[in-house]
């Protein structure tokens, strides 16, 4: 059974809506989020999070920026800027919380998700092989951009 094309723009709209509060209520960081944009049919990054969606909607959500940023991401949180293995470390739990309460919040508009372990990705890595992809670039004070992806299969 497939959806209709009013209840899966729906559905974007909620995962849209739901990853700026998500964001908002993670990350203590006074921020800015520019207008949401399609991508093509791939996607170049050299460091990143991927957290697999599962449930009623199937995707990838991804955080996406340099090593620096997430570092003073976590020194804002944590109080300690981290690298190697701990940065790592760190950047995974990110985005489990990002992706953790973006799934409490579009339960509410009655989509039921789950989501995968934190999959790191380092180097020149691309991604393909999904139907649509979403880019959301978010503009921290103080401290950069990092780029959300939500790749819908």
């Amino acid at each position: 059974m497939s959806i209709s094309i009013e209840q899966r723009n729906s559905t974007v709209r909620d995962l849209l809506n739901g990853t700026f509060t998500s964001f908002k209520n993670v990350v203590p960081i006074k921020h800015d989020i520019k207008k949401p944009q399609l991508l093509g049919k791939s996607l170049h990054l050299q460091y990143g999070v991927l957290i697999g969606i599962t449930g009623d909607i199937k995707g990838k959500l991804i955080l996406s920026s340099n090593p620096e940023v997430f570092s003073s991401i976590s020194e804002v949180m944590f109080g300690m800027s981290l690298d190697g293995d701990m940065l790592a470390s760190f950047s995974g739990e990110l985005g489990n919380m990002i992706a953790g309460c973006l799934s409490t919040i579009i339960v509410e508009n009655g989509i039921k998700t789950d989501i995968t372990s934190p999959t790191i990705m380092e180097g020149n890595t691309t991604l393909s092989g999904y139907e649509k992809a979403i880019q959301l670039t978010i503009v921290m004070d103080e401290i950069g951009e990092m780029d959300i992806y939500l790749l819908l299969d």
